[in-house]
């Protein structure tokens, strides 16, 4: 999926857009805001032998390593329709990509970075609220899975390394490092994409381009410590894409996700909140939006029990206005499941009310 196909999904006043799949084919050559540009080739500290690109030798053999020992395990696939990354799990062949990268897919071709014919593969299941999906090859003969790291371990500034199939050039590998943590973003609903949000976002300044969905965010220590999956673009510039400003979902919620497709054929624990609400985004008279229109209530739900009802319009969660369904998405994805949020609703009448809701969890499929 194409930067000039993202729609207008906003983290402070950034658009974002998905960053695969790709072209079918290789091509011609919200936490705190810190630094998105991307690091300079250190200098030799006095005594210290540089390589030949004048970086030191030892980063230089870290980066080295680091490809050699997980390249093997990030896969190219292809779809019907596009291309994209994905990571080795395990050794019985289960992939971890993007649920935007499988689309409405469910066969596949598998290409290994390493090179090889290409392996036929099937969907296991897609979680589209978390955009992840996980993905199984026929034969997982030779297969090296990824080591997963523990992503609540990072800190900002750490060196990081993007390692996916951007443009069809299979087996590409870009550097930078964690600029922010914790960021909250929505994609934009677009073709196979599902519109997600995406809570606890790694921003890194490590290039992502169309083909790195679903691919690795990796650290020196050769641990998968993300899933790259958007990248930010410039509204004033025709949604240009922002160089420096991508995003990774954490490798802890991969793993979760992965862990539960496995073992029980989908994610039966999503550990998001939910109201309870089916919805729309309400558009006033001026054309801008102006809150999320309740359509429908789930019976027993947090909302039903609160007395909100159809008709409805939600204004704001614990005081965080909501103007559009992705505002609400991006409220939510704030809490947890069992938490009390305080809901601002306009009543059809024109009164206003503000009503406690316990909410409940989001369902996974």
């Amino acid at each position: 999926m194409w930067a000039s196909k993202a729609g207008a999904a906003l983290l402070a006043a950034v658009a974002v857009t998905l960053a695969g799949c790709g072209p079918a084919g290789p091509a011609t050559p919200t936490g705190p805001a810190a630094s998105t540009a991307a690091p300079a080739t250190p200098a030799s500290p006095p005594g210290e032998a540089a390589g030949p690109g004048g970086a030191p030798a030892d980063l230089e053999r870290a980066y080295e390593q680091v490809i050699n020992r997980v390249l093997p395990s990030i896969v190219q696939i292809t779809t019907g329709s596009g291309l994209g990354s994905g990571i080795i799990y395990d050794k019985d062949g289960h992939i971890i990509t993007n649920a935007h990268v499988v689309g409405e897919s469910e066969r596949f071709e598998v290409t290994l970075a390493t090179g090889g014919a290409p392996r036929p593969a099937r969907l296991v299941a897609s979680f589209e609220a978390g955009d992840l999906a996980v993905i199984k090859v026929d034969d997982p003969a030779g297969l090296t899975p990824a080591v997963m790291g523990d992503s609540s371990r990072l800190r900002v500034g750490q060196i990081v390394l993007a390692m996916g199939n951007p443009l069809g050039l299979s087996g590409s590998v870009t550097q930078g490092i964690v600029s922010a943590l914790g960021r909250t973003v929505s994609e934009p609903s677009d073709g196979d994409s599902p519109g997600a949000t995406i809570a606890g976002a790694i921003q890194t300044s490590a290039s992502i381009n169309p083909g790195n969905s679903g691919g690795a965010l990796v650290n020196l220590a050769g641990e998968v410590i993300g899933v790259p999956t958007l990248t930010a673009v410039n509204p004033e510039l025709g949604n240009a894409p922002a160089p420096g400003i991508g995003f990774a979902i954490p490798s802890n919620t991969a793993k979760d996700v992965a862990t539960q497709i496995i073992r029980d054929g989908r994610v039966v624990n999503t550990r998001r909140a939910a109201l309870g609400v089916t919805v729309r985004t309400v558009i006033d008279t001026s054309g801008r939006p102006a809150g999320v229109g309740v359509v429908r209530v789930s019976r027993g739900s947090g909302a039903a029990k609160a007395g909100i009802e159809a008709g409805d319009v939600i204004t704001s969660v614990d005081g965080r206005p909501t103007p559009t369904t992705q505002d609400l998405s991006e409220a939510l994805a704030a809490l947890r499941p069992g938490d009390e949020a305080k809901v601002e609703i306009l009543r059809p009448g024109g009164s206003t009310d503000t009503v406690a809701v316990t909410l409940g969890e989001l369902p996974g499929g």
